[in-house]
């Protein structure tokens, strides 16, 4: 359990500068350029996870960052911020509150990916 929250904290931390990321460049792209909160969304997630991923393969997992792991992290976490910026613009929700469920799911969603399929290999 002592690993586990270790995991958590330091994934959590990393967070932190992942969701700042995600907001500022999910605010750009739908307020500033105008694009759907679907495709703010997936193109957030996709630069704020290229940060998250390396630095949480290097001090959380302590694991090698692989592209195959990469694709698989962004396939996987990227559907789910593709559907949750979908149902943003479906029920024509506050951009704000789009990224507010987006970031609590994924960083419990995300966490558990990443622990259990992406670096799985990793564990001792």
């Amino acid at each position: 359990m002592r690993l586990l929250w270790k995991g958590i904290s330091r994934y959590t931390v990393i967070g932190i500068a992942n969701t700042l990321i995600h907001w500022l460049v999910f605010f750009l792209l739908s307020l500033v350029v105008g694009l759907s909160q679907a495709l703010s969304n997936l193109a957030a997630f996709c630069v704020a996870a290229s940060f998250s991923f390396y630095m949480n393969a290097r001090f959380t997992f302590a694991a090698k960052v692989s592209v195959g792991g990469y694709l698989l992290f962004l396939g996987g976490m990227g559907a789910l911020s593709l559907g949750v910026g979908h149902a943003g613009d479906l029920w024509r929700l506050p951009g704000l509150l789009t990224v507010l469920v987006f970031s609590a799911l994924s960083l419990v969603a995300g966490f558990l990916f990443a622990k259990y399929l992406v670096f799985r290999e990793c564990e001792p």
